[in-house]
């Protein structure tokens, strides 16, 4: 069967001009963007395309940053209490951020919820500082437990994922980060179905417009740079069955989550094959080889062709028959920011990355299991 994308049933509505630089704009291979489904119980897969093809995370990276943090939580390393510190290094990321200032002071449970919503690169570094004691540290764990948990084809080189040279994952990796995700972590499940949070009188939407949107939709992370296309990592539970999808390279913010919801939908109508995400076969000539869609997901054609993907009131335009409206104001949960640092600091960590030098906490992780 050939399926069409909605990219190009989008296209093929635009008048003659801006569908020819609509069609121009689309990535090479966009119909073929690397994407897969799995069921979360069973480690099966139901579909997959492309799925061994080496590609820039974004801002899914966030989902190792957080998958390290609960390692640290369950093993008592810290809490959702501990204070994390916005530090000068941190502070100095560029947007998608926070904007707090050096010093400024926040739970973890907040800093979480600004990883998952607002996508925060100022926070990823701040949450990474705290828990590994440097940026370069946590690094080192994140490739750690991604080599750890079966990620081969992986490499992270910061927390957030701005753009980075030798950083690259799979589709394939990415489901089984986010399979593992919610099967050891089923108590910090929330963090990723969020549908926005407030803080300070502001409120701020989930990047993920399936959440409250699709049914069944539990979360999980959206990303996006140039050199990536539009990325997602979705879940989604009906009937007691949950599966994962992943999306890489889609042309657009509406595309991203047209093509997620499809992929959702099918998958939980589909019994999984087979193939489990462990003994799934590398395939795929070129894969080897961190695919760049920079130059076509951020030509003047393709920003052009994306105008049209809002209404009047500056919404997104879906197409998909599975996303419906929100019908009522999203979910906004509390995410408090605490006091600035102000007598010193309060322990040797705070000393320590207030200082730009390095505190590595005596590790206690538990044995994998």
């Amino acid at each position: 069967m050939i399926r069409v994308s909605q990219s190009f049933k989008r296209i093929c509505r635009m008048p003659g001009a801006l569908a020819l630089a609509a069609v121009l704009a689309l990535p090479m291979g966009a119909n073929a963007a690397p994407s897969i489904a799995v069921d979360v119980a069973t480690g099966r897969v139901i579909e997959h395309h492309e799925a061994f093809q080496r590609w820039y995370p974004a801002s899914l990276t966030k989902l190792m940053t957080i998958y390290v943090t609960f390692r640290a939580l369950r093993a008592g390393q810290l809490t959702l209490d501990t204070n994390v510190i916005m530090t000068p290094e941190a502070a100095a990321e560029p947007a998608s951020k926070m904007y707090f200032k050096p010093g400024q002071r926040f739970p973890l449970d907040s800093a979480l919820k600004y990883l998952m919503v607002k996508s925060a690169n100022d926070i990823a570094v701040a949450i990474a500082q705290t828990v590994g004691g440097s940026t370069e540290h946590f690094v080192s764990m994140m490739n750690a437990e991604a080599l750890r948990i079966g990620m081969l084809s992986t490499r992270f080189v910061n927390p957030n994922g701005l753009p980075g040279e030798g950083q690259y994952t799979t589709a394939r990796d990415l489901a089984l980060l986010a399979v593992t995700l919610r099967r050891e972590f089923p108590e910090y499940a929330n963090y990723f179905s969020l549908e926005g949070f407030s803080i300070g009188g502001r409120s701020y939407d989930n990047f993920n417009a399936l959440i409250g949107r699709f049914a069944g939709a539990d979360g999980m992370k959206t990303g996006y740079i140039c050199a990536s296309g539009y990325n997602q990592v979705s879940s989604a539970t009906v009937n007691g069955r949950t599966v994962v999808s992943v999306i890489l390279g889609a042309s657009s913010l509406a595309d991203r989550a047209d093509e997620s919801a499809r992929l959702l939908h099918e998958a939980l109508q589909t019994p999984a094959g087979n193939e489990t995400l462990l003994t799934l076969a590398p395939y795929g000539a070129g894969r080897d080889e961190v695919r760049d869609v920079s130059t076509e997901i951020c030509s003047t054609e393709a920003r052009k062709a994306r105008q049209g993907e809002r209404d009047e009131d500056g919404k997104l335009v879906f197409h998909s028959p599975y996303i419906k409206e929100l019908g009522r104001d999203p979910n906004y949960v509390p995410a408090p920011v605490g006091e600035p640092i102000g007598n010193g600091p309060a322990n040797a960590a705070e000393a320590a990355i207030l200082l730009g030098t390095s505190y590595i906490p005596t590790p206690n992780f538990r044995p994998a299991s």
